[in-house]
């Protein structure tokens, strides 16, 4: 492997690192702010969860990330360490400021804006690009939809119950957030994945676009290694700004989520976690009444969703024009 190769896997496992830094407040959030793990409990498990996630599942994603959103051909090595950099960047500033936006985004909005300022508009293939975004801004209508309807069906389930029923909200989050970490670990990892297999396509490294073991086990170490660690100052926004978070929240955003993120990542659509589950969240909150949710908080992190590519784009392509000078 050539030094700028092992710059480019370092950077995108730094990303994957800084992803799971970012994303674990999703996982945990709402099962630490209703009572039912205790925080190191609940990250240990999302972590161990996360990494097994891509072995469990294929890496459909990542041949969507790979294959199907920029042209091979056209690109190199500099491409790719700017589209890295630039998603690290939007990470590292939303991390400080505390808001939950998305690393996916990030990544496709610096995808993009790497290649368009180094290969040019015909390197994208705008099908893939197509189904990719519309898998990120449709998901999180898609979440608060099930969320809100799922909730409704839990409480039309449980109207008789009394409230022992909390216990089975409470304990049930084990499976429910098991499932939700699961699926964060299949589609997440997936992506950084994606990035690394395309730049050994670019070096010459592989004939052709075919994830190494080796690549998955990386990834999925290192967004496992993020979560374990986790994103405290994420976690609190989420856990407790939208509203009070009781067991039976937890459990019907964890459910929501799993079902939402498991089933894209089967059909190789990449997700933003972070817009699936505060829009479950929203959409959980919404079931009971419309005032129960803090929607300023919400509009806040809408904004925040629409701002990063467009931002971590600007920031890869300065990245890249930076690269060519020094050069």
């Amino acid at each position: 492997m050539s030094p700028e190769l092992i710059f480019v896997i370092i950077l995108a496992v730094v990303f994957d690192f800084l992803n799971g830094v970012h994303d674990s407040s999703n996982i945990v959030a709402t099962m630490i702010a209703s009572r039912a793990f205790r925080p190191q409990t609940a990250l240990a498990l999302t972590a161990t969860a996360e990494f097994l996630g891509p072995f469990l599942f294929g890496v459909t994603v990542a041949k969507t990330i790979g294959e199907e959103v920029a042209q091979a051909s056209a690109l190199n090595l500099d491409v790719i360490v700017a589209c890295l950099i630039g998603a690290i960047v939007w990470n590292l500033l939303t991390w400080f400021f505390g808001i939950p936006s998305s690393s996916s985004h990030a990544l496709i909005g610096g995808i993009v804006g790497a290649v368009l300022a180094g290969a040019g508009f015909g390197a994208i293939k705008l099908q893939g690009l197509g189904k990719v975004v519309i898998a990120l801004f449709t998901s999180p209508l898609i979440g608060f939809a099930a969320g809100f309807l799922i909730t409704r069906l839990i409480y039309f389930l449980a109207r008789n119950a009394t409230p022992d029923v909390n216990w089975f909200f409470k304990n049930g989050q084990f499976v429910t957030a098991l499932g939700m970490a699961f699926s964060h670990g299949t589609n997440d990892a997936q992506k950084t994945m994606g990035i690394i297999t395309l730049s050994l396509v670019i070096s010459g490294n592989i004939p052709g676009f075919q994830v190494p073991f080796w690549v998955i086990i990386v990834s999925a170490s290192a967004i496992a290694l993020g979560t374990a660690l986790g994103g405290w100052r994420l976690i609190r926004t989420l856990g407790g700004k939208f509203y009070k978070i009781r067991p039976v929240h937890s459990f019907s955003t964890q459910l929501t989520s799993g079902i939402v993120i498991l089933t894209a990542s089967v059909f190789g659509l990449p997700v933003s976690t972070s817009q699936v589950v505060s829009s479950a969240i929203i959409g959980v909150g919404s079931s009971e009444r419309l005032g129960k949710v803090r929607w300023s908080v919400a509009q806040e992190i809408v904004t925040a969703w629409f701002i990063t590519i467009p931002a971590s784009a600007l920031f890869s392509a300065g990245i890249y024009w930076l690269i060519t000078l020094l050069k």
